[in-house]
């Protein structure tokens, strides 16, 4: 009788446990992140972070950035001989929160271009009830985890080109100023609000040439993420000890100087990695050399603002340093300098020819040693200039 009990006991607790792994798998494969809860995370972070504007302040600030703009326009479309027509009412200044509503819905596009392959990685179909909790787990873990990089990111970014680059539908971008942020960081390098809003608004406006002004560059750049998303999600369970160690050792600061997601990537993935940051330090670059160069007709005080905004990037707290390491902001900065490096050479030597040429497709791109190397460019796609180059 006992035995008889015993073993319905048994049945029907495995019975359940059975149920209750198909319902934590079908939990578990809704997502790795939970966006909703990233952003609640993120917003209450940016809420509480000092310098917050209310709508209406942030609304008035608006007829400043349209006039920045009205100028700017023309100026950069006489600097770079091409028109720019409708980027003007495609602008508009944005609180903290606001962008990280924005920024969430990219990143949810991004991941879910890769994400059903990693779940089959994390959550097999009938995984069972133990991977299913802990998957489960692991998203909540994630899900704040991104709620806080987007937090931090939330009260440093300036201004940004909007694109969905990833999207099905050629979408234009849109310009945001985030004045919560340029304020703040008008203040700490003590310059003019004013000129540093127009300074940052020209920098956002070059991203917008160089992507409508080029509608081959959309395409070729989105081919190439896409690319490297699924690559990196097939092979994400093949990740090695060796590989990870490279992770924590570049988080602590002590790596080798190559960035933690080069470590985690195989020879081929390296290369193309290593592809699209010269295409983003050329990016990041162009639009640094611009706002130095046509700013010097608009920018009151242009040189002060500069050396002071430049020399900031390189002052950085542990903990900065530390959170740029994991959201590769590391990266960004060592494209602004790369590419502004590569940029002037060019211009040096070639002019506004040289730099159009830049633009003309995918085979006048520069490699990532001609990023590094700026007379290999020339050498090859502007032989005459090549000599000289500083």
């Amino acid at each position: 009788m006992f035995v008889q009990a015993g073993f319905l006991i048994g049945a029907a607790a495995g019975a359940t446990v059975t149920v209750l792994g198909r319902r934590a798998e079908r939990s578990a494969r809704r997502g790795l992140i939970d966006w909703r809860v990233a952003e609640r995370v993120a917003a209450g972070r940016v809420r509480r972070a000092p310098g917050a504007l209310d709508p209406l302040e942030l609304r008035r600030a608006e007829p400043i950035y349209a006039a920045a703009m009205f100028d700017i326009v023309p100026a950069l479309s006489r600097a770079l001989d091409t028109e720019l027509p409708g980027i003007v009412e495609r602008s508009g200044v944005v609180g903290r929160e606001a962008w990280v509503h924005a920024n969430v819905s990219t990143f949810a596009g991004l991941m879910g271009k890769v994400e059903s392959g990693l779940l089959d990685q994390v959550i097999p179909p009938g995984a069972g009830l133990i991977k299913a909790t802990m998957a489960i787990a692991n998203r909540m873990i994630t899900t704040r985890q991104v709620g806080y990089l987007l937090g931090f990111l939330g009260q440093r970014v300036l201004g940004q080109y909007d694109l969905a680059m990833l999207s099905a539908e050629s979408t234009p971008g849109r310009l945001l100023f985030v004045d919560e942020n340029i304020r703040r960081t008008a203040a700490a390098l003590d310059v003019p609000l004013n000129p540093f809003r127009t300074w940052i608004a020209l920098h956002e406006t070059t991203h917008a040439f160089e992507f409508e002004a080029h509608p081959w560059l959309r395409p070729y750049l989105a081919a190439r993420l896409e690319r490297q998303l699924g690559s990196l999600a097939s092979s994400t369970s093949g990740l090695s000890r060796d590989a990870l160690g490279r992770l924590g050792r570049t988080l602590r600061g002590a790596g080798t100087g190559e960035n933690w997601m080069e470590g985690l990537m195989a020879d081929e993935q390296r290369r193309e990695f290593r592809e699209i940051q010269a295409v983003m330090s050329l990016l990041e670059g162009f639009g640094d050399y611009m706002m130095d160069e046509v700013g010097r007709d608009l920018v009151p005080e242009v040189e002060l603002i500069s050396t002071r905004f430049h020399a900031r990037r390189e002052q950085r707290t542990a903990f900065e340093r530390a959170m740029m390491r994991i959201t590769g902001m590391d990266l960004k900065m060592e494209q602004y300098r790369k590419g502004e490096e590569f940029v002037a050479a060019i211009a040096r030597s070639g002019g506004a020819e040289a730099l159009r040429t830049i633009w003309e497709g995918p085979q006048t791109l520069p490699s990532p040693e001609e990023i590094d190397q700026p007379s290999l460019w020339l050498a090859r796609v502007m032989p005459a200039g090549q000599s000289e180059v500083v």
